[in-house]
């Protein structure tokens, strides 16, 4: 039977490849891309959540996850300047959840966690980090989805709905995980 960790991973993995799905469809200038003073670029999102991920994933079992080395307001500043720079920080902080994670066991989950001298079980922990990452994901997509000068969906088109409907319903129910096509699908 498929555990907490390997459903979650699959999750983590889904967001990670809607922000890289996002990036192929932006052209590199629109990374950097600010509506006004008060908003993130995408670059700016990843060069958050890549803090994010560094403070948070590193030494997860054994130190807070507010590391005194982060600079949390540095990451909102709008200063990466090519797209092989962000996409180094993305891999970079992905890399990091996963190599906290992939050790991880069942009997791990009910340990206790700090951030900020917040107590959190590992499981809270992960999801209070899966519902962050998955925030600024959409907010990547939707930049995406604005600035790309033609946009493949990621999801259901739309008009399509129905017929992914119908295709779905004409399988016989199986056990899956719901990231399983959209993780199986080649890359265009």
């Amino acid at each position: 039977m498929p555990s907490y960790l390997d459903s979650i991973r699959k999750q983590f993995q889904y967001y990670q490849q809607l922000g890289e799905k996002t990036f192929e469809q932006v052209a590199d200038d629109k990374l950097f891309w600010q509506y006004n003073e008060e908003s993130n670029s995408m670059a700016t999102i990843v060069k958050h959540l890549w803090g994010n991920m560094l403070s948070r994933w590193t030494d997860f079992l054994t130190s807070d996850g507010e590391k005194e080395w982060r600079q949390r307001e540095a990451e909102f500043d709008n200063d990466i300047s090519s797209r092989d720079d962000m996409m180094a920080k993305w891999t970079e902080g992905w890399n990091c959840l996963y190599a906290a994670i992939d050790p991880l066991t069942d009997e791990d989950l009910e340990k206790i966690i700090f951030i900020r001298n917040q107590g959190h079980t590992v499981t809270e922990a992960i999801n209070r980090q899966l519902a962050h990452y998955a925030y600024h994901v959409g907010q990547i997509v939707l930049l995406g989805k604005m600035l790309a000068d033609q946009w493949d969906s990621l999801s259901i088109p739309r008009g399509r709905s129905d017929a992914f409907n119908k295709e779905k319903f004409s399988r016989p129910k199986e056990k899956g995980h719901f990231t399983d096509e959209f993780l199986d699908q080649p890359e265009k």
